[in-house]
């Protein structure tokens, strides 16, 4: 294996798995039919695992590869660190907006007795949910910048280990108030608690009301999935190790996080809604064996044929994921004349007339993120790359 790879090169195989990953949260996302979904495409109901319960963790790991890449050089200058630091928490703050924005005008239901445009603002807001995604990747975001800023990898390395261990031992030993011992169910940990008691019950994941997946305590150990991405994207920045040398490593770190996570997991269970300690050497592991591939084949022997595809949506990654969010819902305004709105339309007169239940519900998925996929590509035509 020989270093032939220029060190001012853009990490290609970076954008094409936050591509990639994007374009899967808008895939599972976006079903022409919640009850006709293929197991891999849907969330563990609670511990577990599926290809879809993949994806958050990966995006949230290539976010602290990519803060290596972005701020290296001018972290060199601490002078640069205030402004930095800035910079991220106004992108926190923006990411919390666009979340909560999002919900006011894209998704958000009232009762049928809830009448008059006022009322009904003030019901959606009174029953806005706080947490969430993008929330998440804000909040996630603006403490690991200050981490690489003002620790060295040494230190990220300790917080990491603190953070996973400290969060299995909140979350397994220590009480819940009201409710009793400590316990994994998803409506009585103290993850669940800490969130009713912060944010109230109107506030959290609608289809509970009584906890949320993306819950304030779920931070801690979430930041440990973007400090993972922190130390690979530290050792790819190496220059003094041939790519050779760092995709091999990137293979054994990578195995062994699967390893110690299925090994955990005998006794905190791997578990996407709780974010446990598990799950992030689990995830974090198999998006470094994903990226390892990924760097070899892409950056180093320089296979690019078919992957503009996913460059296009990796190079406006959240705009793309904001993008496809919101544009079933944009696309709901056209009318068809045949009874229904422009997506209903296309999953009822052509992806349930040529396909069986489950493949039409696929076919009206693929459709929509090709669909989402065609305004990231005018972006990237007109070089226009949008920095939340």
């Amino acid at each position: 294996m020989t270093d032939k790879l220029p060190q001012k090169q853009r990490l290609l195989s970076l954008d094409v798995m936050r591509g990639a990953t994007v374009a899967a949260m808008t895939l599972v996302n976006n079903p022409g039919d919640w009850d006709h979904t293929y197991a891999p495409l849907e969330h563990s109901v609670w511990n577990g695992c599926t290809p879809t319960d993949l994806v958050f963790p990966f995006f949230l790991y290539m976010v602290g590869v990519a803060i290596v890449f972005a701020m290296e050089t001018r972290k060199e200058d601490p002078a640069n660190h205030g402004h930095m630091i800035l910079v991220a928490f106004r992108r926190m703050l923006s990411l919390w907006a666009i979340s909560w924005i999002i919900q006011l005008f894209f998704h958000h239901d009232t009762p049928p007795e809830v009448t008059g445009f006022w009322s009904k603002v003030g019901y959606v807001l009174g029953h806005l949910r706080l947490p969430g995604v993008l929330s998440r990747i804000g909040l996630v975001f603006f403490i690991c910048t200050i981490l690489y800023l003002k620790t060295t990898q040494k230190t990220r390395d300790w917080l990491m280990a603190f953070a996973l261990i400290g969060y299995y031992v909140i979350m397994t030993f220590v009480p819940v108030p009201g409710i009793g011992p400590a316990n994994l169910k998803p409506e009585t940990n103290i993850g669940a608690w800490l969130d009713r008691l912060v944010f109230g019950v109107n506030h959290l994941w609608r289809e509970s009301h009584t906890w949320d997946p993306e819950g304030l305590l779920g931070t801690i150990p979430a930041i440990g999935t973007c400090l993972f991405g922190i130390r690979v994207g530290t050792w790819l920045k190496r220059t003094d190790t041939e790519p050779g040398t760092k995709v091999s490593w990137m293979f054994v770190y990578g195995v062994l996080a699967v390893i110690l996570g299925l090994i955990w997991d005998l006794f905190f269970p791997i578990n996407k809604a709780l974010w446990s300690s598990s799950f992030v050497l689990y995830t974090g592991g198999l998006a470094t064996i994903a990226l390892a591939l990924s760097y070899w084949m892409i950056d180093v022997q320089g296979r690019k044929k078919g992957v503009w595809f996913f460059v296009v949506f990796g190079m406006n990654a959240i705009t793309a994921y904001v993008v496809g969010d919101v544009i079933g819902s944009v696309l709901d305004f056209i009318p068809t004349g045949q009874g229904v709105r422009l997506m209903g339309w296309i999953n009822r007169d052509i992806c349930m007339k040529l396909f069986s239940p489950y493949n039409a519900s696929l076919a009206r998925a693929i459709i929509y993120v090709f669909i989402s996929w065609i305004p990231m590509y005018w972006l990237y035509k007109k070089k226009i790359f949008i920095k939340v």
